[in-house]
């Protein structure tokens, strides 16, 4: 089902709606079609809504959207988009459980990244290029635009020092503690060592400046590690 409303501030019940290829001039003969109750005393507010939602998500701007709905607030309005986005941090959420224990190569970070913009684009859809006026897909600079959240390799990385600061600190009798600190015995296999949990804990803390890596004695220093957290967080990598 395609809505489509027109007419931003006309009386609710005087909108023009399309449903597939079948007009309708009045909210009261949407609803009698969709066998909705009360049809004769529909406003028609649930298909303005649905239909101002799919367009944010295609990436219209605010006077767009408030023309299209009818809307006179701009905070409802910006509801509207925030319902788009809400979607992908909903996903964002279920992939990153235990990330704070993942160990990333440089690969596997970019394919999370390519989901990432994959999800993005779904959500803000096509643009419609200003030269040739033809519909094309938003470029990687133009989804982060859009979507000032940090993206998703800067929350994994600022949660994994988060967990590495609060097992650090946790003391000789925690098992944790023992895991982290620990050196297994006996020999390690041929070839090239795999990456560590720890390596990467070292690297996240060099793209924000530190170099030392005893890390473990700067993690006692509470706010100076939550600088380094919050700094990992917001840093902007191309």
């Amino acid at each position: 089902m395609a809505g489509l409303c027109e007419g931003g501030n006309e009386p609710a019940d005087s909108f023009k709606a399309i449903i597939g290829l079948i007009p309708f001039e009045k909210n009261s003969q949407i609803a009698e079609y969709l066998g909705l109750k009360n049809a004769k005393d529909n406003t028609g507010h649930c298909l303005r809504r649905l239909s101002t939602i799919l367009l944010a998500g295609s990436g219209a701007n605010i006077l767009i959207l408030k023309r299209h709905g009818g809307c006179k607030s701009t905070t409802v309005t910006e509801g509207y988009g925030e319902n788009s986005i809400e979607s992908k941090k909903r996903v964002t959420s279920l992939i990153l459980k235990g990330c704070e224990t993942w160990t990333l190569t440089l690969r596997e970070e970019q394919r999370l990244r390519v989901f990432e913009n994959k999800v993005l684009r779904e959500i803000f859809r096509a643009k419609r290029d200003e030269v040739t006026e033809e519909w094309r897909k938003l470029r990687n600079a133009e989804l982060h635009a859009l979507y000032s959240s940090p993206n998703i390799i800067r929350n994994i990385k600022s949660r994994r020092l988060r967990w590495g600061g609060h097992v650090a600190r946790m003391g000789e009798s925690r098992n944790a503690y023992r895991v982290l600190v620990g050196r297994p015995e006996g020999e390690r296999p041929l070839g090239r060592p795999r990456r560590r949990w720890e390596d990467n804990i070292n690297m996240d803390l060099r793209e924000v400046g530190y170099d030392d890596r005893d890390w473990i004695n700067l993690v006692q220093n509470r706010d100076r590690w939550r600088a380094y957290v919050r700094a990992t967080m917001n840093l902007r990598v191309p």
